[in-house]
């Protein structure tokens, strides 16, 4: 039942062409987390067929994808940090808990907004802690729009090249994921020996 409500609220907002794509991936980006290739592979695959613009897709994608991100920011930003200050002590979160977190995000917040964009599960969640500790709005809006883009593109192609066969999309989804986790651990551990490195040097 959820998945055909969830197939008839895609195909609703794809009838109306690149803003349902935009407002979809804002959604999928921030208060109602579904996943974003139902989305994209069906644009892809019409952009295949000529019915839609490659391009045009993945814009819309990505500015509604860095809409809904700057949606869960700043409502984390002006929102849950009062909140947080005001009541975290009764979920044992610290006003030193939260002082951690904001530096942790400001010497890290860009490779954690980027690795965490291209993480399923995670990828929408990212902007909030960014927000509630006051990570820089440039940086990150740079990493949001490089995971965004990245994942965004990905799914695009897919669509595009393999059009409507499901057991091939699932297949190459699945090991496009893996790859990708497995890229970003190599990625994390070089920027953890890099920290360390530049630790040890001082």
């Amino acid at each position: 039942m959820l998945a055909e409500l969830a197939q008839w609220l895609v195909q609703s907002i794809l009838d109306m062409g690149y803003m349902g794509i935009f407002l979809l991936m804002m959604i999928e980006s921030s208060f109602i987390p579904f996943p974003s290739e139902i989305v994209l592979i069906p644009a892809g695959y019409l952009a295949q067929q000529g019915e839609m613009n490659i391009i045009v897709i993945f814009l819309a994608a990505l500015f509604g994808s860095m809409a809904g991100a700057f949606i869960n920011y700043f409502g984390a930003l002006i929102i849950g940090r009062q909140l947080l200050m005001r009541f975290g002590k009764y979920i044992f979160i610290s006003n030193s808990a939260m002082e951690k977190m904001e530096t942790y995000f400001q010497k890290h917040g860009p490779i954690s907004t980027f690795t965490g964009r291209l993480i399923p599960g995670i990828r929408q969640l990212i902007s909030i802690p960014a927000g509630l500790s006051k990570m820089s709005l440039l940086p990150f809006s740079l990493y949001t729009a490089l995971g965004a883009g990245i994942w965004s593109m990905i799914l695009i192609l897919m669509g595009y090249i393999l059009g409507e066969k499901q057991e091939l999309i699932e297949a190459y989804l699945h090991q496009i994921t893996l790859a990708v986790l497995g890229t970003l651990v190599i990625l994390v551990f070089v920027y953890i020996r890099r920290i360390k490195t530049k630790n040890n040097d001082k």
